[in-house]
């Protein structure tokens, strides 16, 4: 049971597993209950879709499809977690709050999905936070590299296999 909630260093690059673990059942789940709402909406649909729902709709399918990789590895699939709990979390603030305060969230198509979406920020217990600040927030000062002189303003910088350099003979001018 102590193994679970100690961190992972050889395993887990310091997570604890029982993260690990609550993020594979969130990916399943995402992949099962989503998935199965997509096969019954594509074969409920009748005609030709609308371009704009469509993509929706690919994009909605894709999302949880990509979760099945987050079963293999977790830790490098969780920027789609990230992800879901913004969005989510947003369009509550954005559109469910909105309609409640108007009173029309009741009995609209937006009611049964905000019930839904309210919970996207309780998944934040579950993310490894401080993994995702060392791996995705934080800079390391090794990775950029210390030039010797300061570029103007209006040089025009270009990356070059890992690094990033200044072309200086290039200006902003030069494009105009």
């Amino acid at each position: 049971m102590k193994y679970i909630f100690t961190p992972n260093y050889e395993s887990y690059e310091g997570v604890r597993p029982i993260n690990i673990y609550f993020l594979r059942v969130l990916y399943f789940l995402r992949f099962v209950g989503v998935g199965l709402e997509i096969v019954e909406n594509a074969h409920h649909s009748s005609g030709p879709w609308d371009h704009t729902k469509a993509v929706a709709f690919c994009v909605w399918a894709a999302y949880p499809t990509l979760g099945l990789l987050g079963l293999i590895r977790p830790l490098r699939w969780l920027p789609i977690v990230i992800f879901m709990i913004f969005y989510k979390t947003l369009w509550v603030f954005v559109v469910a709050y909105l309609l409640w305060r108007a009173g029309t969230l009741a009995g609209s198509h937006a009611e049964e999905m905000a019930h839904v979406f309210v919970w996207s920020p309780v998944v934040g217990i579950f993310v490894p936070w401080v993994y995702v600040f060392k791996n995705y927030l934080k800079t390391d000062d090794k990775q950029i590299p210390k030039h010797t002189h300061r570029p103007a303003s209006r040089d025009v910088w270009y990356l070059k296999s890992d690094s990033i350099m200044p072309y200086s003979t290039l200006t902003i001018t030069d494009f105009t």
